[in-house]
């Protein structure tokens, strides 16, 4: 299982040489769902599929996952969340879009905070599920609470060892977060799981680029902004497991202070909401598209 029905799929242009394997359906204001790790834009068929009775849905797969273009990464920047954030809003223009909502999961939370902050002419509405601002996250993680987020420190690891640990075990290495990471596992049928994995076995150079590039180039294109006090300039819903009081933070105090106009959600279920609670991420996503 590897596309949401009822949707068209093309390979867009995103860049130079980079397209992006996107699934499109529905009419009206435009959204784009990013999907995160160990995913591809499968993750969102439940929540694309309600949405695109009235709006036009596009998912695509990153850069560097799924069925996209994966280009070598030798300077460090083809992974960048800027650079990622710019193919999402080349693809949503090449799709007739120069404004959308913008939803992004994990990863492509992270692509999508980039995208806010970058491009406020594209981004209507921002919506971000799961994560904490790059920047945030490295101060926050610490101790052995810190445990949980091995593979954060295994990736940022120079080009070499990273790539040749995960993939002489693969399938354990990405099943070990579709499983602990899952509180309600009919969530992820064996078609969908295989379908993660198997895309995950393709992409292990790039999705290591993309968690690299949150070692360093992220965290300086965070710092400038965090610096400059740069703000979301549009209405954003974050979305989050209830795991910040655990990890010693409060979580809506650090996304306050990046987004002015923010609405701060905790979902009951597991990391992978728009799976486990999809009808929570479509109510939380409506009510995002009218404000």
């Amino acid at each position: 299982m590897d596309s949401i029905t009822g949707f068209d799929y093309q390979d867009v242009p995103a860049a130079e040489g980079v397209t992006l394997h996107t699934a499109v359906a529905g009419s009206g204001t435009p959204i784009v769902l990013l999907h995160g790790f160990p995913q591809t834009h499968l993750m969102w068929r439940h929540v694309a599929a309600d949405l695109a009775a009235d709006h036009t849905v596009i998912c695509p797969d990153l850069r560097g996952y799924g069925r996209s273009s994966k280009p070598g990464d030798p300077d460090g920047t083809a992974y960048a969340k800027r650079t990622m954030a710019a193919d999402v809003v080349a693809v949503a223009r090449a799709l007739g879009h120069d404004r959308f909502a913008l939803a992004g999961h994990d990863r492509g939370a992270l692509v999508a905070f980039r995208a806010g902050l970058d491009h406020p002419e594209a981004v209507s509405h921002l919506a971000l599920l799961d994560i904490v601002p790059t920047l945030d996250m490295w101060d926050v993680l610490h101790g052995v609470s810190a445990s949980v987020a091995f593979h954060l420190y295994l990736m940022a690891q120079p080009p070499g060892l990273p790539e040749a640990m995960i993939t002489g075990a693969a399938d354990a290495f990405f099943g070990h977060f579709l499983d602990v990471w899952t509180k309600d596992p009919a969530a992820l049928p064996p078609a969908v799981r295989e379908t993660y994995l198997a895309a995950s076995r393709a992409a292990i150079p790039s999705i290591v680029a993309d968690y690299r590039a949150s070692a360093g180039i992220d965290v300086e294109h965070d710092r400038a902004d965090r610096d400059a006090g740069r703000t979301f300039a549009m209405p954003v819903s974050v979305l989050q497991q209830d795991w910040g009081a655990a990890l010693g933070y409060d979580a809506a105090a650090v996304w306050r202070a990046w987004a002015p106009d923010l609405r701060h959600g905790l979902v009951t279920c597991g990391h992978f909401m728009a799976e486990e609670a999809p009808a929570e991420v479509v109510k939380a996503l409506r009510a995002l598209l009218a404000r």
